[in-house]
């Protein structure tokens, strides 16, 4: 399977979301690979770190550019190829989508966020033009944790006319910095809360696969 984490914006949880799953498949014995297609190295530097972490392994390929032929490749030896491509579109963003079997693409719940699933959209239909299997779902992450904040439930209403939104939720929690910057996933940190988000997203993402 091929899972590419996508967007056509910066600094929404993207990397997070990509060594997270990583890690939590690893963890459950799937043979998987990540491959990181950011100019910033942000899962491949997560990657490095891990190596001293004492954690299960995660080995993590760098390619920029036209993907395609790293991800088939990697897809004959691998069950399961997790993509960590740049917050914006580009060359490695739309060929990674021709050869993807799942977009996860997460969204602020911001209106500057939000706004960018138009023109993402529009990269989504052209790749589905080529590769008619391609399933995309968005996924909400930096969320408020106040009980009484709307944007929630206003992104959600937002998203759904354009894409398939995710019932799991990343919260804003500082675990999720942390756990990055170690080389770990959440779950492999002592923030419950932020455990139980990332194995639900994972067997939601699992389930849609």
């Amino acid at each position: 399977m091929i899972i590419l984490v996508g967007s056509s914006k910066g600094g929404c949880g993207k990397s997070t979301i990509a060594t997270n799953l990583a890690a939590t498949a690893a963890h459950k014995g799937r043979d998987v690979v990540l491959i990181d297609s950011d100019a910033q190295a942000t899962s491949a530097t997560w990657a490095t770190d891990r190596e001293g972490s004492g954690a299960v392994g995660v080995p993590c390929v760098q390619r920029v550019g036209d993907i395609r032929a790293t991800v088939k490749e990697l897809a004959t030896k691998y069950d399961l190829v997790i993509i960590d491509a740049g917050g914006h579109d580009s060359q490695e963003l739309r060929t990674g989508l021709l050869v993807a079997d799942l977009l996860i693409t997460p969204f602020k719940p911001s209106q500057a966020d939000l706004d960018t699933i138009f023109k993402l959209s529009d990269v989504i239909n052209q790749a589905k033009d080529f590769n008619e299997s391609l399933k995309a779902l968005a996924v909400l992450t930096m969320s408020p944790t106040h009980p009484g904040n709307t944007e929630i439930a206003e992104s959600r209403d937002y998203l759904s006319d354009h894409l398939t939104v995710l019932n799991s939720l990343l919260y804003d929690r500082k675990a999720y910095r942390d756990a990055l910057s170690m080389g770990l996933g959440v779950i492999e940190h002592r923030d419950k809360k932020a455990q139980n988000e990332i194995k639900a997203l994972y067997k939601e993402i699992m389930s849609n696969a």
